[in-house]
């Protein structure tokens, strides 16, 4: 029992003063309430943008036009035919998708909308990972052909047709007369949903519409979209891109690339990175709190030390050595710590919680790691600040303490 002595006598004191106690305690839960709170609402935050980012396609690599130097503007430097050269030269590809787009105005029966037409191949649900809802996305028969078929974006067919099945309709794009064979599934308010577009095969809006040619006659496209055939493979396959486009294009080996490239990886990864970051500098910031609460921790052991300077005196005039004594006071110090880290564990899981329910677009997470952290800190802060009322309470002369009023 004599083991338990030192920590029953702190539990005693600690009761002994509810009040001082529980002020005490309340700084230390506020602080690790507030790191909790953070870093599972941050890290909440970050899996969910991470998993936007990534529902594009896993393994999506998108190709654009660089804007001009000095212009802002988009240079017009891809091509239809870049496009088919990627998909016969560069290898681990599952599927190259040409993107030319351009606005529209949309006509079925006494209903009318306007929308974003793209024009692209069957491999662009592939590559964008696209469900369609009803009917079937346009095929590489139709894309042959230069059929005049549509898929419509969930909102776009809403618009149009209500809760119709529009599949089978036929409507009216920018004057021309298209059936409609398919409906995507609603993606939501998502980077590049496709709900207010709609999708023709490329090779029909070429004769349809006007589609700018590059001097040497080439089709001129907004962006090449790729499917890497396997995880792993994107900074390969990016690489091989730039070498085969930048031959192409016939740039000088000093001369900047005339078009960017980015994958779904590579941004899944920066935008991880830069969340992590900004989430354990909101930490950082809600762990001054935990500081503070630190500071309270020694003022309250002062002014106990103070209090009970006969107590310690008789203690030591009856045999206590300093180490017990020492002992006595950090443990004190170090159990108002440990209870306030534990109550303000489950209050920091209750507000990003409360945060999770009333914000259904973040799902906080709250994981092992950040538990222990929230304990380790709040005891440590307890044992560091409470060193020093415990050292100066064990070095109290017996004499001067009997003195004491």
């Amino acid at each position: 029992m004599r083991v338990l002595d030192p920590l029953i006598s702190a539990w005693s004191s600690v009761v002994a003063h509810k009040l001082r106690s529980f002020l005490t305690v309340l700084g230390i839960v506020i602080g690790v309430a507030a790191v909790i709170a953070l870093l599972a609402i941050g890290r909440g935050a970050q899996d969910e943008i991470v998993a936007t980012i990534e529902s594009l396609g896993a393994n999506l690599v998108q190709i654009q036009p660089r804007a001009g130097a000095g212009t802002g503007l988009a240079a017009h430097t891809l091509t239809l035919e870049d496009a088919e050269a990627i998909k016969q030269q560069v290898p681990h590809i599952a599927a190259v998708a040409p993107v030319y787009q351009t606005a529209g105005q949309i006509i079925a029966g006494q209903e009318n909308t306007s929308a974003m037409v793209l024009g692209t191949n069957s491999d662009y649900r592939i590559a964008y990972s696209f469900d369609v809802a009803s009917g079937a996305f346009f095929s590489d028969y139709d894309y042959t052909r230069a059929s005049r078929v549509i898929v419509l974006g969930s909102s776009v067919a809403e618009d149009l047709f209500g809760e119709t099945d529009p599949v089978g309709q036929t409507i009216r794009l920018n004057g021309t007369i298209m059936r409609v064979i398919g409906v995507l599934q609603e993606k939501g308010a998502t980077f590049n949903s496709p709900d207010n577009s709609v999708f023709i095969p490329l090779t029909a809006m070429q004769q349809t519409a006007y589609q700018q040619r590059t001097p040497r006659g080439e089709h001129i496209v907004n962006m090449i979209a790729v499917s890497v055939a396997e995880k792993g493979y994107a900074a390969q396959v990016t690489g091989e891109i730039t070498d085969l486009l930048r031959t192409r294009h016939r740039l000088a080996p000093d001369a900047a690339d005339d078009f960017r490239i980015m994958s779904t990886e590579q941004i899944a990864a920066q935008v991880s990175e830069a969340m992590t970051i900004m989430t354990m500098f909101l930490g950082a910031i809600a762990a001054i709190s935990l500081l503070v609460g630190g500071i309270g921790v020694m003022n309250i052991m002062l002014v106990s030390v103070l209090e009970r300077t006969r107590e310690i005196g008789i203690r030591k005039a009856l045999g206590a050595k300093e180490r017990d004594i020492w002992t006595q006071f950090l443990i004190e110090a170090a159990l108002l710590a440990l209870t306030g880290g534990a109550i303000g564990i489950a209050v920091g899981y209750g507000i990003a919680s409360g945060v999770g329910y009333f914000v259904e677009e973040i799902t906080p997470v709250v994981t092992p790691d950040v538990v222990m952290l929230a304990v380790t800190v709040s005891v440590s802060i307890g044992l560091f600040f409470g060193f020093y009322p415990a050292w100066q309470a064990s070095r109290l002369n017996p004499i001067d303490a009997l003195r004491a009023e």
